[in-house]
């Protein structure tokens, strides 16, 4: 298992230390959880751009797919 160290600014670190707080986490697992979920919103965005270069001219604008899924 890898570990990874991050210098926060006071200030910063307090916000973090509340918002740890407010979910009854840790710190740690606080700022593990919020890599971990832009990691794969991230990798997800990777997936979508992927798809939209191998278009075949098929693919519907982002807008129109919600407005479909909505009516």
């Amino acid at each position: 298992m890898a570990t990874i160290s991050f210098e926060f600014s006071d200030k910063a670190y307090e916000v973090l230390e509340e918002l740890a707080e407010w979910r009854d986490v840790s710190v740690n697992e606080f700022v593990r959880r919020a890599v971990l979920e832009k990691m794969e919103d991230t990798e997800d965005l990777r997936a979508v751009e992927e798809s939209l270069r191998e278009d075949d001219g098929t693919a519907i604008p982002h807008s129109e797919f919600w407005r479909r899924l909505n009516s």
